[in-house]
């Protein structure tokens, strides 16, 4: 059985999983470019034996590219050939996408993270669509992601922010017709407890993601999840 390294690209760190259990973090921040990244990588696990790498970024992707710069991280990182680099096979997904895939259990799921900005992704059976719901305007004419991310938080103070929070997600729910949400990222922990209907999600099930996005069908061969 292959064996796949699961790599988490944040803003701040880069966490790197071979094992729920066994996992190695790295600083990544605003100067890390895409070379800095690979030779961490290579550095950080040398005494580790892997066939494939998945890889969670923080920015749009578009069959396996990455489209647009991080916000969060150095410039360049658009077109950058992971393969090449690293010497691997590699399949490379939005970050809140590869947690979103992990925490699916049927029907149709909608992921939001809430992090430094809005990650969000929606699954319906084995159909993955990444989204980016946190440029959607919102009220003041400013983004949704300034008040459901760390933003938010300092504009409206925590009793406020989470109020908010549970409008916009029940809201969203809603629009997407989803049957249950799953609210992950950083600051879910500050929710003591969540309505019917939203469901707290786990940043491990990025590792899970991870490892599905090299699932197999077992009639056809084929990849299981489409990535729309």
């Amino acid at each position: 059985m292959k064996k796949t390294l699961v790599v988490d690209i944040g803003g701040t760190h880069v966490k790197l999983m071979m094992q729920r259990r066994q996992q190695r973090v790295f600083d990544s921040g605003s100067r890390m470019k895409p070379k800095d990244f690979a030779n961490r990588l290579k550095q950080n696990t040398r005494d580790w034996k892997f066939d494939n790498i998945s890889i969670g970024f923080p920015a749009p992707i578009r069959q396996g590219k990455i489209i647009r710069n991080p916000k969060h991280l150095g410039k360049g990182w658009i077109g950058f050939d992971f393969r090449k680099s690293l010497g691997k096979p590699v399949r490379v997904i939005n970050d809140a996408a590869m947690q979103a895939l992990g925490s699916y259990r049927g029907r149709r799921m909608l992921f939001l993270g809430l992090g430094t900005g809005l990650g969000s992704a929606l699954l319906l059976e084995n159909l993955l669509f990444p989204l980016e719901l946190g440029d959607l305007p919102y009220r003041d004419r400013e983004i949704i992601e300034k008040f459901l991310g760390i933003p938010g938080i300092k504009r409206l103070g925590l009793k406020r922010w989470k109020r908010e929070v549970i409008f916009a997600v029940q809201r969203l729910k809603k629009s997407f017709i989803a049957d249950y949400v799953v609210l992950g990222g950083g600051n879910v922990h500050r929710f003591e407890r969540l309505p019917k209907g939203i469901e707290r999600g786990k940043n491990e099930n990025a590792f899970l993601g991870g490892l599905r996005l090299w699932e197999k069908e077992r009639r056809t061969g084929k990849m299981k999840w489409r990535i729309v």
